[in-house]
């Protein structure tokens, strides 16, 4: 055990203050601590200590958010006279050393957001002048200390985001000073003291969401006059609503969401005239909203969703200035929206009225909330048109009418049906299915291919032909791929679930050849119509297609062989046409019975059951098959072979070296010591062809090559007019060269001449992340979303702090991730930036592209390895919303991280970022443990991609979390 000092003299905080910064690692990221702290300096004015004026002992010691990590040295407990410990947002990690308690001076201890884990010590309780705790977003287990009650003068206990035990600590509440008290987000349970208020009087805010308490809400409430927050969501709380908590007259935030709740809600919730928030969605509350909640004058977050309550809608939620939040949705609320009237509700955001019995028309007077985000009223009995004034809601993001009985009336609409929501430029989700709206599809549907992303429209009784500007949208998808677009129509009684399904009586003769553009269409049926012709080959460009059924239609001619490559094929069914010729055995066509080709009688098929064999070859083209095999196809080899001996022999003869055909394990290693010529280059990439061209990017260009011995490469040409480029390319190629990690593109060698420089690489055939990301034919699960990025900090941990010298990247992008056949991820153009960059460390032409730009790099050219950690930040959050930074969406001031953190503040909006295509893929997961991973991962790229430097955690500690993540995934 640690034998603590007792001195009188400085010597002993200098002396603590370096066995403090001995635990710390050596990342090059945490020199400042290294040439800061000094010995040679007074200590006090070393970075994070304050001391006092007339001892010149440490009183406060604050290193927070400078990126450290490695362990909290129990010689802190050293620093007798240390009144504030501020360590908060940084990696420390181990257990939380007991020694601390011997601060008995200490009053502010915020160790907040690191990796701290173990059991909170008992011997904190020790520390009676301490006002503030703050132990949140750590991996603490185990029970509360019954010593913390000890803390006489504690105010602010805040032990929320761990994973904390036992029953509710309710010894704490004798703390008389407390005033704030956070458990969110931990494994609580018992239930609360019905004399919380009484034996707590001070109390302004009580945080214990997200955990399992049980029981009756507190009876005696009314008692806690001070309280400003109260927050017991997410719990398992029965019982009804006590009075008291209609008497807190300095409330702004309730939230009793997700628990049992029963009863109504009273008139008297007017007496909480400083209320902001009140939620009770998800519970079992009944009856009519009170008129007087629409007296409240400065609430604008109102959650009664998934209740039922009952009523017609209030019209005051129409003509309130404070409300931005809006929940109403899956309860039994009925009668019409008011029609006329002034009604202004200019901060309205979210609208939702889904699931209800709400009918008549939608009101026009909507337009007049200006800035309505989403707006959901779906499943109720609305009738009438859409109104065109929607269009003028130019931030909307969302719109969802599916399930009511809106029409499409010709003198309303006419062939713009619906052109007028194009208006809405950030419109991603819409939804108009099941509505008898009986109209045909317009060529302005093509307008939406910017923004649009979702569209459900089956059982519409939509009819006509199919508009010619459907080809236009090229990045149609489907409903488990991870599509742009998601398009899925149909008429009334076929079965349409996908993109471009059934439309009865379609005018087409034969089966359009369009359909093979829409790549991740998932589901096709085209049966019971009039198609005539052959099924074209492109059906085989559906690579996401899961089921087929073109049955009963006239189609004639052979099954194509290209169906054989449809990897996800499930269904098929070409009964009753009239199709000949021999049915593909390949692919899943193995898994197919007769009933999928029954009523074709001139088909043959000798692996299906109920289908006639085909003809087997006659005895005549047998023989003359087996004389082939025996005797004629073993003499063609071995002349080849001969040739090729010769061949290799008479190089010798002239002098050159005899050179082995290189293997599959052998061909990359034989590169890496020869020599490749310009004309060698030009030759395997048939003279840098367009054909051969895998990209290009700020650096260059990128081509596929074949090199003389026939390995393929990469060859990327760097652009020569890059200012000041390549003065030291063969020295700093040679280091590049040298260079080997599992997930870094593999340099083979350079060839360069006065006016060409190129770098050959290897060749990945998986190609890019920029294009599985965006690509229709391809979605990668979440736990391939982990893998790849776990690769990339791999990748970044070992160019900033595994070689020598610090590589840093300066344009790491999904386009410079590209994965092998193994979807190993691989980061490539490393070195590129270090070939360019000035000497000084600075850069004179920004190299980065925008949107994974860190801001000191595009404003002042400053280059560092927190550079690289903000671009890894970004797209690790591009991971999970597929959204690229420079996404039209995020227009003004609104940006990806923005448009995150708002969502990560309530957890109900979390899944409204995340990539649909994601969620379907993850379907069959827990939605709360879903929640939890994808929230998690989401707050690490925000931590990574933080506006100041040294906010930024490094590459090592991503990935100590990420791998915590996966853990917890699998």
């Amino acid at each position: 055990m640690l034998q603590l000092v007792h001195s009188s003299t400085n010597f002993t905080d200098q002396s603590a203050l370096i066995a403090f910064k001995s635990k710390l690692s050596s990342d090059p990221n945490e020199t400042f601590l290294a040439s800061n702290w000094s010995t040679t300096r007074n200590f006090c004015n070393w970075i994070g200590v304050s001391c006092s004026r007339r001892r010149q002992r440490v009183t406060s010691l604050d290193l927070s958010y400078m990126g450290l990590k490695g362990t909290i040295s129990p010689h802190i407990g050293n620093l007798s006279f240390l009144v504030a410990l501020r360590l908060y947002n940084n990696s420390f990690f181990g257990s939380l050393p007991h020694e601390i308690s011997r601060l008995h001076r200490l009053r502010i201890l915020n160790l907040m957001y690191n990796n701290l884990e173990g059991s909170i010590p008992k011997d904190l309780g020790m520390l009676s002048k301490l006002r503030m705790m703050n132990l949140r977003d750590n991996d603490l287990t185990g029970a509360i200390p019954l010593s913390l009650s000890n803390m006489s003068s504690i105010g602010v206990l805040n032990f929320g985001h761990n994973s904390l035990t036992g029953a509710f600590p309710s010894f704490i509440l004798n703390i008389s000073s407390l005033t704030n008290l956070a458990l969110t987000e931990n494994q609580i349970s018992g239930t609360l003291p019905m004399d919380l208020c009484s034996r707590c009087p001070k109390l302004q805010e009580l945080f214990l969401s997200g955990n399992s308490l049980t029981g009756p809400l507190p009876s005696q409430l009314n008692s806690c006059r001070e309280v400003i927050l109260l927050s017991l969501s997410h719990n398992k709380f029965d019982g009804s609503v006590p009075k008291g908590f209609w008497n807190l007259e300095k409330l702004e935030a309730l939230t009793l969401g997700g628990n049992n709740l029963i009863g109504n809600i009273p008139p008297t919730i007017s007496n909480l005239s400083r209320l902001l928030t009140f939620g009770i969605e998800s519970n079992n509350i009944e009856g009519r909203i009170p008129s007087t909640i629409w007296h409240l004058p400065n609430l604008n977050s109102l959650y009664l969703g998934d209740n039922h309550l009952t009523g017609p809608i209030p019209h005051s939620i129409f003509n309130s200035s404070s409300l931005q939040d809006i929940d109403l949705g899956y309860n039994s609320f009925f009668g019409n929206l008011p029609l006329d009237g002034e009604f202004f509700c200019p901060n309205l955001l979210y609208l939702y009225l889904g699931v209800n019995k709400i009918g008549g028309r939608i009101p026009s007077y909507l337009s007049n909330c200006s800035k309505l985000l989403q707006v959901d009223f779906h499943s109720n009995l609305f009738s009438g048109p859409i109104p065109k004034t929607l269009g003028n809601l130019k931030y909307l993001q969302r719109l969802f009418l599916c399930d009511n009985q809106l029409t499409g009336k010709a003198e309303d609409q006419g062939p713009s049906f619906l052109s007028f929501l194009s208006n809405c430029r950030y419109l991603e989700r819409l939804s108009i299915c099941e509505n008898p709206l009986g109209i045909t599809l317009p060529d302005s549907i093509g307008n939406f291919s910017i923004s649009l992303r979702y569209i459900l429209a089956f059982r519409n009784q939509i009819n006509g032909p199919i508009p010619t500007a459907i080809g236009s949208l090229k990045v149609l998808g489907s409903i488990v791929e991870c599509p742009s677009w998601k398009f899925f129509f149909k008429d009334a009684d076929n079965l349409c679930y996908g993109t471009v399904e059934s439309i009865s009586k379609l005018y087409y003769r034969n089966i359009p050849s369009i359909i093979g553009t829409f790549e991740s269409l998932r589901y096709l049926d085209l049966s019971k119509n009039l198609f005539q012709g052959e099924i074209p080959q492109s059906l085989g460009d559906l690579k996401g297609l899961d089921e087929l059924d073109l049955s009963y239609n006239n189609l004639s001619g052979t099954i194509p062989k290209s169906l054989e490559a449809l990897p996800f094929l499930k269904y098929l069914n070409l009964s009753f046409n009239k199709l000949s010729g021999e049915i593909p055995s390949g692919g899943h066509f193995i898994n197919f019975t007769a009933k999928s080709f029954s009523g074709n009688p001139a088909l043959c098929g000798n692996q299906t059951v109920g289908i006639r064999p085909c003809p087997s070859p006659s005895p005549q083209r047998s023989r003359v098959k087996q004389i082939l095999l025996k005797h004629i196809l073993p003499v063609i080899a071995a002349i080849i072979i001969l040739i090729a001996l010769v061949y290799m022999w008479s190089r010798r003869g002239r002098g050159g070296s005899f050179m082995q055909v290189p293997s599959l394990f052998n061909a990359m290693p034989t590169m890496d010591q020869r020599l490749i010529t310009y004309r060698e280059l030009c030759q395997g990439t048939n003279y840098f062809c367009e054909s051969n061209l895998l990209g290009c990017g700020g650096f260059g260009s990128v081509y596929k090559g074949i090199l003389s011995e026939g390995t393929v490469v990469a060859v990327k040409v760097l652009n020569l007019q890059l200012a000041g480029a390549f003065k030291s390319f063969d020295a700093e190629c040679k280091v590049l060269r040298t260079i080997r990690h599992r997930n870094l593109v593999k340099v083979i060698s350079t060839c360069s001449n006065p006016e060409f420089r190129a770098l050959v690489l290897q060749y990945l055939s998986n190609g890019n992340l920029d294009r599985w990301l965006y690509s229709h034919n391809y979605c990668l699960n979440l736990l391939q979303r982990v893998n790849i990025m776990l690769d990339v900090a791999s990748a970044l941990d070992y160019l900033h702090c595994g070689i020598s010298e610090s590589i840093v990247h300066c344009d790491l992008k999904p386009a410079n991730i590209l994965l092998d056949e193994d979807m190993v991820a691989h980061v490539g153009d490393f070195g590129i930036a270090k070939i360019l960059i000035q000497k000084d460390g600075t850069q004179t032409r920004t190299l980065g592209t925008i949107g994974y730009m860190a801001p000191e790099y595009g404003l002042e050219g400053k280059v560092s390895t927190k550079a690289d950690v903000y671009s890894y930040g970004i797209i690790l959050l591009e991971m999970i919303t597929r959204k690229k930074p420079i996404d039209d969406v995020f227009a003004g001031d609104l940006t990806l991280r923005q448009w995150i953190s708002a969502s990560l503040s309530k957890s109900e909006r979390l899944m409204e970022v995340v990539d649909d295509g994601l969620l379907r893929m993850e379907g069959g997961r827990e939605i709360i443990f879903l929640q939890d991973i994808l929230s998690s991962i989401l707050k690490l790229g925000l931590r990574c991609s933080e506006e100041v430097p040294n906010e930024r955690i490094d590459a090592k500690d991503v990935l100590v979390k990420l791998n915590k993540i996966k853990l917890r995934l699998l």
